[in-house]
């Protein structure tokens, strides 16, 4: 029997009722506390690490600031991106007739070196934005950017040239004919969400690759 003062008043028992509840309530606050604790690896899993972001995860990249003739790097999955912004001088170059006629590969025809959804030509979904992973076809060193008419001798267009052997290509990834590199730079998968915003590792489904 329980007193109107609060107190049982069976023989042998003296237990506050009001003690009681606090203690039900400091147990069941713990409990929640254990829980959440528990629960944290678990969560975790779900999130990528920065070991997977490493490993492959789609990288975001604001191009808003870049000004012709820019590049910038950033890396996927371990690997050199290049993002180059082209003049509309560049363009020009790119789809000149003699031009193409020094390259090995003008019309991309590896196709495994470029998605099927940028131009053949230009090499890039928006023909300002280039975008290339900065790995030699020929044995893998990393080429070095030389944008300037003329840097490499008087009918130099601006590309790349790979210090470990010679090998050249132009403001699109294509390889120049005569040099040891057999195809052109791959161009990585890689989507807009906006005009000046790009997803590297993810097609234009919006699908990581």
């Amino acid at each position: 029997m329980v007193a109107k003062d609060g107190h049982d008043n069976k023989p042998g028992s003296l237990i506050d009722s009001g003690r009681r509840r606090f203690l039900v309530a400091l147990s069941s606050f713990m409990g929640g506390i254990g829980a959440i604790y528990a629960a944290i690896p678990f969560l975790s899993s779900w999130m990528p690490s920065a070991r997977a972001q490493a490993a492959g995860a789609p990288v975001e990249v604001d191009l808003s600031e870049m000004l012709p003739g820019e590049k910038r790097i950033v890396e996927w999955r371990g690997k050199p991106v290049w993002i180059i912004r082209r003049s509309s001088d560049d363009i020009v170059r790119l789809k000149k007739a003699e031009h193409l006629a020094q390259l090995r590969d003008p019309n991309s025809a590896v196709t495994e070196q470029q998605p099927d959804y940028v131009n053949a030509l230009h090499r890039a979904i928006h023909e300002d934005y280039l975008i290339l992973v900065g790995i030699c076809t020929h044995l893998g060193c990393s080429p070095t950017y030389r944008p300037y008419l003329d840097q490499l001798g008087d009918d130099w267009p601006g590309g790349f040239f790979c210090p470990c052997h010679g090998s050249t290509f132009d403001l699109a990834g294509r390889v120049f004919k005569g040099v040891p590199a057999p195809i052109n730079l791959e161009v990585p998968p890689h989507m807009f969400i906006n005009d000046h915003t790009v997803i590297i590792g993810k097609d234009t489904t919006g699908k990581a690759v």
